[in-house]
């Protein structure tokens, strides 16, 4: 039964091998041109800071084409199916296959298991290599491209409420006691909101209770004077549990380390809707390549010589794009508590393989 979903092996090899080098062939070319614009607008950024040159800049690249490559393969994919599909169609190959008796699910086979195999390599890839690299990316943007604790646990841009006072930090490493942050500013607020004075210092560590600041220079707003103050404890109300917490980010964490902070940040009763759509989303997302032939397909089927092949080519990455902008927009209502998660991360998914199946039976019909 299996294998009559499928066309003849070596069918099924020919459109599998034309899917693949397709894939590649588009993802190479989005990540190049994406690469050399995102590298034009940060290189100034990255040799700003003395020593660095052009080391670094290869080393954003490393860094930066792992984040591309996981944004960028899903539209790969249905760049490539209608690449595919319409020099199959235009040189008439669909209609041979059709002639011989295969469907048209018959003929979608091949690139629906393709895809499959690139949503699994997707998945593996994005938890081994991307969540790494966005952490040390984020990491070193937060330095301002300057030197970067060997720490893995470093975390960026910390907020945290002290009462109606604010304690932000850029960076922070270490756990439990042992925390450190460094790029610290203290804001002294009235019960209105107001700030009366800020209190900067570049590095701060637990003092158990309050964070010990090391050389901190105070401005205060009424005065408008700015004093540099020996070593000062503020924030005694701000423990090193509430630093971690403050900053668990979706980019950088794995699927089972995102579990484990959720589990976490709700025994604390904290709000976990957003982090639950995120980690639903590290699922249904590389699930996404597997869409893109089924939503892609309209451009396979139809004959070349009625002059509507531009338009179902049209149609087919209108089909696709368009399930992007909406898996965005559910999330964004996901985040804001419109959606529960769980539907947040996977009703456009469902939504299009639906949409993307009634085209398919209509196209068979």
């Amino acid at each position: 039964m299996l294998a009559n979903m499928f066309p003849s092996p070596t069918l099924s090899r020919y459109l599998a091998r034309l899917f693949v080098t397709r894939i590649f062939g588009v993802l190479f070319l989005l990540v190049i041109v994406l690469q050399m614009l995102d590298l034009l607008s940060e290189s100034g950024k990255i040799l700003a800071w003395p020593g660095n040159g052009e080391p670094e800049l290869w080393h954003y690249v490393t860094l930066r084409i792992p984040q591309l490559i996981a944004r960028f393969l899903p539209y790969s994919v249905l760049l490539a199916t209608l690449f595919t599909f319409w020099p199959l169609n235009h040189n008439s190959e669909v209609i041979a296959m059709r002639a011989a008796g295969l469907s048209a699910h018959q003929i979608l086979a091949p690139l629906l298991l393709t895809a499959a195999v690139v949503s699994v390599v997707s998945f593996g890839f994005n938890e081994r290599v991307v969540t790494r690299a966005s952490a040390t990316l984020k990491a070193w943007e937060a330095a301002k491209y300057g030197p970067v604790p060997t720490d893995s646990s470093v975390r960026a841009n910390i907020y945290l409420p002290d009462g109606p006072n604010i304690l932000a930090a850029g960076s922070m490493t270490g756990a439990g006691k042992d925390v450190t942050m460094t790029d610290v500013t203290w804001y002294r607020r009235d019960a209105g909101g107001m700030v009366l004075e800020q209190v900067r210092s570049p590095a701060a560590r637990y003092a158990a209770p309050g964070w010990l600041l090391t050389d901190p220079v105070r401005f205060d707003v009424a005065a408008t004077a700015q004093t540099k103050l020996p070593s000062m404890v503020v924030a005694q109300a701000v423990t090193p549990t509430q630093v971690v917490l403050a900053k668990v980010d979706p980019d950088r964490e794995s699927l089972f380390q995102l579990r484990q902070s959720i589990d976490t940040l709700k025994a604390s009763g904290r709000r976990t809707s957003e982090l639950e759509g995120k980690w639903w989303h590290k699922i249904s997302g590389p699930l996404s390549a597997l869409l893109m032939p089924l939503l892609g397909s309209v451009a396979a089927f139809g004959l070349a010589r009625s002059g509507h092949l531009l338009v179902r080519a049209v149609a087919g990455m209108a089909l696709g794009f368009a399930y992007f902008v909406v898996d965005n927009a559910a999330l964004a209502m996901g985040n804001f508590g419109g959606y529960p998660p769980l539907i947040a991360a996977w009703a456009p998914f469902l939504l299009f393989a639906l949409l993307g199946e009634t085209v398919l039976v209509r196209t068979e019909e």
